[in-house]
């Protein structure tokens, strides 16, 4: 491919950085809203200050199958199950955007800080039986697949997954390690008991999943699969979660284990709840462009991954729609445009930092070219687009009215206080009314391939939204809020 880096003079790239700005969006708001959304999605006793008002408590008896206290979290998408490793995964993506574009989210910082900490207050009960076990989900998939009805309807205690050291799952272990690391970050000097607590779990998460390895979806594959099977096995949680713990606490040996561990043998076009090895490069390349530390690995595979995702770039590996939409697959598409969003944003601040370019081919990749290939991606999601459909509800003129999830799909107890059973809200479900309840800020899984966007709660590969979809778009937002300020 030849790749190599090419210096640029710093007045270089001040003059790129004038070009491309246009209309645009309204980024403060979309990510106040996009904030926001996570406390559609709590599981748990809400608080006063709860946004999104249709939404009360739920799972209160999360946890006492296995006396265990395990309320709280988040539900993952429009279900109310509350899956471990994209909960955590989530947790991870919203610290970092946070540590890397906090300064730029302004009065919305204290609300970004509240949406990791209900996803980490849940994960530190989750490992509070650590080394013995370590809680993964609560609740059965196929039942609740099986029900339309609110989660403040269930009144039962539901069923509880972990993994042991007989029976591992080092996926989970390790991303929950990097997500306890990484807000460990965030609450260090503005709450370093919790900081610090946050950081010793995370040490012994990873110590964990990494002395007892294995494949929970191997385990646990009636309740995990299909919907978050670990596809990309459990080296590249493990890595993630030692990258983010050698950020977080500077020991050389999180390095050298991530360093050992790698065999070249990533994804290097995907970056997801599932496959983290392209993170890991990213957070590498920081560690080399940003804070000067040599002999590290990660930049071929970080600019490889550029190179494989930019439409003008020759060895383009991937799908664009007619109207500019990044497509990976059929389902829940958008996740992979707002990982890939916040990678090429934050790709390109350290290249910035470092005063460097590179080359794709015969194609000259800049910071700016970086930003504004990132930038069309979210314009896209937030209406700028064949349909002119703005993809995260309660944004914009036109957004879906009928997305694929459950309470917000059915009256609130302020409207309907008799709980629906199992089956009551399937009417709901096949109605095609607009959804009584907006979830604010919520990104659903978006059109197809020739952006086509069907509106209904039957298509949830379209229609469904889901906590792995917002959380890369936060810190992508804030940045170009900064950029962009109206």
């Amino acid at each position: 491919m030849g790749l190599y880096w090419v210096p640029v003079p710093g007045v270089v790239i001040c003059a790129l950085m004038i070009v491309g700005v246009s209309s645009h969006p309204d980024y403060r708001e979309a990510l106040s809203k996009s904030i926001a959304f996570f406390e559609g999605q709590r599981s748990g006793k809400l608080p006063a200050n709860q946004r999104i008002t249709w939404r009360f408590d739920t799972g209160l008896f999360d946890g006492s199958p296995e006396n265990v206290d395990l309320i709280g979290g988040y539900y993952d998408a429009g279900d109310n199950i509350k899956f471990g490793l994209p909960m955590a995964f989530t947790t991870t993506m919203l610290a970092w955007s946070v540590i890397e574009y906090g300064k730029q989210m302004s009065d919305e910082l204290h609300n970004a800080r509240e949406a990791i900490r209900w996803g980490t207050d849940y994960l530190l009960k989750a490992s509070s039986r650590l080394p013995d076990a370590f809680y993964v989900q609560v609740g059965d998939p196929e039942a609740d697949h099986n029900c339309w009805q609110r989660p403040e309807d269930i009144d039962t205690p539901q069923k509880v997954y972990k993994v042991t050291q007989e029976f591992p799952g080092s996926e989970v272990a390790g991303e929950t390690a990097a997500a306890l690391a990484a807000a460990s970050i965030v609450f260090k000097h503005v709450d370093p008991q919790y900081s610090k607590t946050l950081l010793e779990t995370a040490e012994k998460a990873f110590a964990f999943g990494n002395n007892y390895k294995g494949n929970y979806s191997e385990f646990l594959t009636s309740a995990v699969c299909p919907y978050y099977c670990s596809y990309s096995g459990f080296d590249d949680e493990l890595q993630w979660g030692a990258a983010w713990l050698f950020r977080a606490t500077g020991i050389s040996s999180y390095l050298h284990y991530v360093q050992y561990k790698y065999d070249g043998s990533s994804d290097s076009d995907t970056f997801s709840w599932d496959n983290k090895f392209i993170g890991t490069r990213l957070l590498l390349s920081r560690f080399n462009l940003v804070e000067k530390v040599e002999d590290i690995d990660g930049l071929l595979e970080a600019k490889d991954f550029v190179c494989n995702l930019l439409p003008e770039s020759p060895s383009l590996a991937t799908l664009y729609t007619p109207g500019g939409l990044m497509y990976k697959m059929n389902g829940s598409n958008l996740q992979y445009v707002t990982s890939t969003a916040f990678v090429f944003i934050t790709f390109a601040k350290y290249m910035k930092h470092a005063n460097k370019t590179f080359q794709c081919g015969e194609l000259l990749v800049t910071p700016t070219l970086l930003k504004e290939h990132a930038k069309k991606q979210v314009d896209y999601i937030l209406g700028d687009n064949p349909q002119g459909m703005s993809y995260m509800v309660g944004f914009g003129k036109k957004f879906p009215q009928r997305i694929h999830h459950r309470g917000s799909s059915l009256p609130s107890l302020k409207q309907k206080s008799e709980p629906f059973g199992c089956k009551d809200g399937f009417n709901s479900y096949f109605s095609e009314e607009p959804n009584p309840n907006i979830l604010t800020g919520a990104i659903v899984g978006g059109p197809d391939q020739y952006d086509n966007f069907a509106d209904d709660r039957d298509n949830y590969a379209q229609s469904e939204p889901a906590t792995y979809i917002n959380a890369p778009l936060v810190g992508t937002l804030a940045y170009l809020a900064s950029r962009y300020e109206s």
